[in-house]
């Protein structure tokens, strides 16, 4: 059984070692920038943590490509490469922290596969901020979705915080921790114990 917990402000998020923490919420919320700055590079073990998020592959495609490529035409050929990665980052041993905005439950399933078979468990951790803030979020990074996408993210999210609040995680994690502003910019690590 699946437990649920919202999370006070705290400076450290700790998991077991080799546990699989999918940071999730609206485009805009502030997934990648949490990810780079709390995310240790080692366990406690010594293990190499894997970081799976969109950003990098965006950031390396962009460098590699000449000029400018549309955002809109960037976007799903970079979205498939993600989660490309993604299914080869979460076969090996070692803890992984993916990047996910929440609207694709497809997702935590693929990674629950992987944690089941390597005995490991799935925690998820909610960055729930408003809407307006997640739309300025994008603005600063120049990168907006569709208003249409950006109400399909709204939605799906909106669900998940609300199981998350009711003690209800999604099927197959182990834990949900929700995080507002304030908590995820207290947060200074992520790490596997």
């Amino acid at each position: 059984m699946c437990n649920s917990k919202v999370a006070p402000d705290a400076a450290e998020l700790a998991f077991a070692i080799g546990d699989v923490v999918i940071v999730s919420g609206l485009p805009g919320s502030g997934k990648s920038t949490l990810i780079e700055r709390a995310v240790a590079d080692l366990d406690a073990a010594g293990g190499l943590v894997a970081r799976v998020d969109s950003q990098h592959v965006r950031d390396a495609w962009e460098r590699g490509l000449p000029g400018r490529m549309p955002y809109a035409v960037l976007r799903p050929a970079v979205r498939v490469a993600h989660y490309v990665r993604l299914h080869r980052r979460l076969r090996p041993d070692g803890g992984a922290v993916v990047h996910d905005c929440g609207a694709h439950p497809w997702v935590r399933r693929l990674a629950a596969y992987h944690a089941r078979r390597r005995g490991r468990r799935v925690h998820l951790v909610l960055l729930d901020v408003p809407p307006r803030v997640a739309l300025e979020g994008q603005a600063r990074r120049r990168r907006r979705v569709s208003r249409r996408a950006f109400r399909r993210h709204v939605r799906a999210f909106g669900r998940l915080v609300a199981d998350a609040k009711a003690g209800r995680p999604p099927d197959g994690c182990r834990s949900a921790v929700l995080l507002d502003r304030d908590a995820a910019d207290a947060l200074k690590a992520i790490r596997f114990k």
